[in-house]
C-alpha cells in the first residue's frame, strides 16, 4: 500500500494540476487511507499532546506533539511499530508485545496528521514512539527520507532523530550507510547483568559489543554520540554505573541524555529522588561529557509511549464498544 504526498501535503496540490492520465496512473498504484484519530490527550501542564491512531487493520499507533523552547515550534514523536518486541521492563509498549511493523506511509501519516493540527511550525521528527525503529529499519529509513525531502515533510535531516535500544547489526549498518539522521542509543545501564534484566533484547549483544558499535557510529558520523539513560530510582544511579560507563566509552565523545522514567503502574519503577539524582549527576560529571536532563512530558495525560494503546487494548478486552476516555 502506498500513499501520495506532494509538496508536504496529501494528494496533488490544486494550484499545480497534473494531467488526468497521470492522476489515474497514480491512483492505480496508491491508496488513500487516512489514519483514524481515536484519542487526543493534552497535558495542560506542559502542552504535550498525545495522539492514538487506529490503522486500517485495527492496529494502534501513537504520536506525541512536543513543544520546543522556541515559541510556536514543535517536533513530533512517532511510532515505527504497533507494539514492540524488545520487552524493556520500564516501557509501556514493551508490555504490549509486537503486533506488526508499520509501513513507511503509516509512519509519515502520523507526522502529517499531527503537523496539520499544530498551532505553529513542526520542525522535527523523533522516532521514539511505539516500537524499536531499527527493528523496522528499511521502513524507518524510507519514512525519514520522505520527511526530509523538499516535496515531503521538508524538515532538515539533522532534525530527524532515530532512537534505538541498541541493535548492534543495524547500528553498524546505519554507520556504514552514513545516514544523515541523528541516532540515540538507549543504554540505561552499562553493567551487563543489570542491562539484560532491564532490556531483555540486550542479551543478544554484550554491552561491550554495543559500545564498540557506538564507537564505530561516532567515528562515521563525527560529533558526539548520544546515549540515553532512563533514570530508575534505586536501580541505575550508582557509582558502579559511572565506572562502567568510563570503561566502556573511553575516548569516545559522548553526550548523556538523562530521562526520568514515566511509569504509571502501581508496581512500576519510581523516579529518582532529587538527592539521588543530584549525587548521580555529580558522579557523571567526572566523565567530562555534556549531560542533558530531558524532560519526560505529558505524565499527567498518559504520555509514556504505549500507555494510550495499552489502555485502549484493555478496554477493548472488556467490551467491543468502549473507547479510552482520559
Amino acid at each position: 500500500m502506498a500513499h501520495v504526498i506532494a509538496h508536504g501535503r496529501e494528494g496533488f496540490p490544486e494550484s499545480r494540476p497534473v494531467p488526468r492520465i497521470v492522476e489515474e496512473a497514480v491512483g492505480r498504484f496508491t491508496t488513500r487511507a487516512p489514519l483514524e484519530v481515536v484519542e487526543r490527550a493534552t497535558d495542560p501542564g506542559d502542552g504535550f499532546v498525545k495522539y492514538l491512531f487506529r490503522l486500517h487493520d485495527g492496529a494502534l499507533a501513537e504520536a506525541v506533539r512536543i513543544p520546543l523552547k522556541a515559541a510556536g515550534k514543535f517536533t513530533v514523536c512517532i511510532s515505527s511499530q504497533a507494539g514492540c518486541a524488545m520487552g524493556c521492563t520500564f516501557c509501556a509498549t514493551g508490555h504490549l508485545g509486537l503486533i506488526r511493523n508499520l509501513e513507511p506511509w503509516e509512519i509519515v501519516a502520523q507526522w502529517m496528521a499531527v503537523r496539520d493540527e499544530a498551532p505553529g511550525v513542526v520542525t522535527g521528527a523523533l522516532f521514539q514512539g511505539q516500537g524499536e525503529p531499527l527493528h523496522n529499519y528499511d521502513a524507518v529509513i524510507r519514512a525519514a527520507e520522505i520527511l526530509a525531502h523538499p516535496c515531503g515533510g521538508r524538515i532538515a535531516a539533522g532534525n530527524i532523530t532515530i532512537s534505538t535500544v541498541g541493535l548492534v547489526p543495524q547500528i553498524l549498518r546505519f554507520a556504514r550507510e552514513q545516514q544523515p539522521y541523528r541516532l540515540i542509543v538507549s543504554l540505561t545501564s552499562a553493567i551487563d547483568e543489570r542491562r539484560r534484566a532491564l532490556l531483555p533484547s540486550a542479551s543478544a549483544w554484550p554491552v561491550r559489543q554495543l559500545a564498540e558499535a557506538v564507537r564505530t557510529y561516532q567515528q562515521s558520523a563525527g560529533g558526539r554520540a548520544t546515549i540515553a539513560w532512563v533514570v530508575l530510582g534505586g536501580i541505575n544511579t550508582g557509582a558502579d554505573e559511572v565506572s562502567a560507563l568510563r570503561a566502556l566509552f573511553d575516548g569516545v565523545p559522548l553526550r548523556l541524555n538523562l530521562i526520568d522514567v514515566n511509569d504509571a503502574r502501581p508496581d512500576g519503577y519510581r523516579r529518582a529522588t532529587d538527592a539521588e539524582l543530584s549525587t548521580f549527576r555529580d558522579e557523571l560529571r567526572t566523565l567530562g561529557v555534556p549531560i542533558v536532563r530531558r524532560y519526560s512530558g505529558g505524565a499527567a495525560r498518559h504520555a509514556a509511549c504505549g500507555m494510550l494503546a495499552a489502555i485502549q487494548t484493555d478496554n477493548h478486552r472488556d467490551t467491543e464498544d468502549t473507547e479510552v476516555s482520559l
